[in-house]
């Protein structure tokens, strides 16, 4: 049986386990981040919660002193003890305003929530088949302060997502206002182009995703040049590769753009690096 950790209370992960007038289920009142496990140990966990604590500054959530690396770290392995998991897993920590009030909360005050779900890999896996992908028109994404966090006001993302499988593609890109391409529906964009990559910037608006960050920084150590910068959709067309990387999955490789193909020769490089990082660490 898998459990979950509300506020300091391990309970069972079935039926109801979210209080009423949770602020995050109302109002999309809160933070969140997915942190990956490999073989029972959560990995990149100070970036995550560096990212987390300031996502709930910026909303104006209070969070207590304790609630650094080390609480949700004792926290995590706590529950995945609990749940029986060993290996690998997905976590995910939520930081919510305090139940009360309507628009206007009562209090100010965080609660936190983490669950645990098993993955049955253990480390990070590239792709056998290579992700079909095409620019998602229906809506944009606005930028704003908010824009490099990961908030529970996910909508654009959930419909982004219900389109590309009703229309027979594995994702969507989304984009700015301006048309700069800015992520996908889970994940960041890299683009390659004569062995070196590029990504949209986080003055862009996307995401400031904690994989990105190990992407760009393992890239670097590794003599890869990396450039933040504006893509459009014509980059996309004379490129020679394309890939998306997020917290869970680590790199996943975009075999097609349309009519565009696309290869995977430092796709399986930045992933090898992953692993290499990552399970000589724990």
């Amino acid at each position: 049986m898998l459990y979950i950790n509300s506020n300091d209370k391990i309970i069972p992960n079935e039926k109801e386990t979210i209080k009423t007038g949770n602020r995050s289920y109302l109002y999309g009142d809160g933070v969140f981040e997915s942190i990956r496990v490999i073989n029972g140990h959560p990995i990149n966990l100070d970036n995550h919660i560096s990212r987390l604590l300031e996502g709930a500054k910026m909303i104006m959530i209070q969070v207590p002193e304790r609630f650094d690396s080390a609480f949700f770290k004792g926290r995590i392995i706590e529950l995945l003890f609990e749940s029986g998991i060993k290996g690998d897993a997905k976590c995910r920590l939520s930081l919510d305003r305090k139940p009360g009030g309507s628009y206007a909360p009562d209090s100010n005050d965080a609660d936190f929530y983490i669950e645990v779900y098993p993955i049955s890999e253990t480390g990070f896996s590239l792709n056998e088949k290579g992700k079909q992908v095409d620019i998602y028109t229906d809506y944009k994404k606005q930028k704003s302060k908010l824009s490099n966090f990961k908030t529970k006001n996910g909508l654009l993302f959930v419909l982004a997502s219900i389109a590309a499988g009703r229309d027979g593609l594995e994702d969507y890109l989304l984009t700015s206002d301006s048309g700069s391409i800015l992520e996908s529906t889970n994940s960041n964009l890299f683009v390659v182009s004569n062995g070196v990559l590029y990504t949209p910037s986080l003055e862009e608006g996307c995401l400031a995703g904690t994989m990105r960050m190990q992407v760009i920084n393992l890239a670097i150590s590794n003599g890869i040049k990396v450039y933040e910068c504006n893509i459009l959709p014509q980059n996309l067309l004379i490129a020679d590769e394309v890939f998306l990387t997020n917290a869970i999955q680590g790199v996943q490789w975009v075999g097609s753009f349309r009519t565009k193909r696309y290869f995977n020769v430092i796709s399986k490089k930045i992933n090898g690096f992953l692993n290499d990082k990552w399970l000589k660490e724990i």
